[in-house]
């Protein structure tokens, strides 16, 4: 049976649903330091930067209808892909640990029942959400958005509405690391992207229509979290929304929320999974890998993931950043190659690179001077080659 491709309107609410995310409202939090107006500028600078890159990366899947794996293979070669492919599976299976992590401490906060136990009930309602599959969610998905788009306009109430007192943190943070702090959550589904806009009717439109969604909706979760140390003192959501009486609806936003959310790093593990090992099948992976995060957000702390969002940066931001030039600058493809090993040595000095740049307080972060030197780097590469063969 031929596969269905996915609405515009699909699209943007798969994207609605990876922006709003209790994750993304704890990162926000970490921005209280600078105050709301500075604090609002670092965001939306740092989601517009991540955004372009999403973009970039979501449109070379769509029109190649290949995954966001697969798309790698065409910069690194079949088997340099491998790296990328197992690194991607690896912070996918953390980012639904992170998840499923959150998401249990905040509703135990609410009604505690244990947090083991919340970690056991989000991991099943996930797992349920994969059984039924992306080409199945639409009708769900409309009730699903439309409930979380309702119930965080409630949170907002709570927080911005609600008893201020307009508290400002002591501890310290330029305003350069907070550009890259928002840099990094939409950084972070650049290997996934092309999974979900390979399947468009409109592949240029919906990769569009995802990250104008995605960029919004994410930039609104990260201005909550700030929000809510900045006008309550608290950094703690699950306080905030008893506090305002709302505990039934707190639960319902971060249940569903992380639902929707994790659900996407679970099946986009699967899916890159198959680009290691094309027998396996991605669904049962998904499973596989949120039963693997369930029982990881059992047993492991998981409050700061500052350094695991900045890991994600130093790996995708080069690798992404290669394909870029390749794709649209330079016009190559080598998917037929074993090994693309100047692109495999450029992704290293990029990675190197961003590491020792996350030592230098650039006002825009470091990923975009990152991939900008390594973009450069690519086209010199192929230019000095061409001139030799020549």
């Amino acid at each position: 049976m031929k596969n269905e491709k996915t609405s515009l309107l699909n699209n943007g609410l798969i994207w609605f649903g990876a922006g709003v995310s209790i994750a993304e409202i704890l990162t926000g939090t970490y921005f209280a330091p600078l105050g709301l107006k500075k604090g609002i500028a670092a965001i939306i600078i740092g989601h517009i930067i991540g955004c372009v890159m999403l973009f970039l990366a979501g449109i070379i899947g769509g029109k190649t209808r290949k995954s966001s794996m697969e798309t790698v293979k065409m910069s690194f070669g079949q088997k340099g892909s491998i790296l990328f492919s197992v690194l991607n599976v690896i912070q996918l299976a953390g980012w639904t640990a992170i998840m499923i992590y959150d998401s249990a401490i905040a509703t135990n906060g609410i009604i505690g029942a244990g947090a083991w136990v919340w970690c056991i009930v989000i991991g099943l309602l996930i797992i349920v959400w994969i059984w039924i599959g992306i080409n199945n969610l639409e009708k769900l998905n409309y009730v699903a958005m439309t409930a979380l788009f309702i119930l965080t306009l409630w949170l907002c109430k709570c927080i911005f509405f609600g008893n201020s007192v307009s508290i400002v943190s002591k501890s310290t943070l330029t305003f350069g690391a907070a550009v890259e702090l928002a840099v990094a959550m939409p950084l972070s589904w650049l290997p996934l992207i092309s999974d979900y806009t390979r399947e468009a009717e409109k592949p240029f439109k919906a990769t569009l229509v995802s990250v104008i969604v995605y960029g919004i909706v994410s930039s609104w979760m990260y201005i909550i979290g700030m929000g809510a140390v900045i006008y309550t003192g608290k950094s703690d959501i699950s306080q905030i929304i008893v506090k305002a009486g709302s505990g039934i609806i707190g639960l319902l936003i971060i249940v569903f929320s992380t639902v929707t959310t994790t659900f996407m790093d679970a099946f986009s593990a699967g899916v890159s999974t198959e680009a290691i090992l094309n027998k396996l099948n991605s669904k049962w992976v998904a499973i596989i890998i949120t039963i693997i995060g369930t029982i990881a957000a059992m047993i492991y702390p998981m409050d700061d993931i500052t350094n695991f969002l900045y890991l994600i940066g130093s790996v995708f931001a080069p690798m992404i950043a290669i394909q870029i030039a390749d794709y649209f600058i330079l016009k190559k493809d080598c998917i037929k190659a074993k090994f693309n090993i100047k692109n495999l040595i450029i992704w290293l000095l990029g990675f190197i690179l961003y590491r020792i740049l996350m030592h230098v307080d650039i006002v825009i972060g470091n990923t975009l001077p990152d991939m900008a030197i390594t973009i450069f780097m690519c086209v010199v590469v192929s230019k000095i080659t061409k001139i030799i063969k020549n």
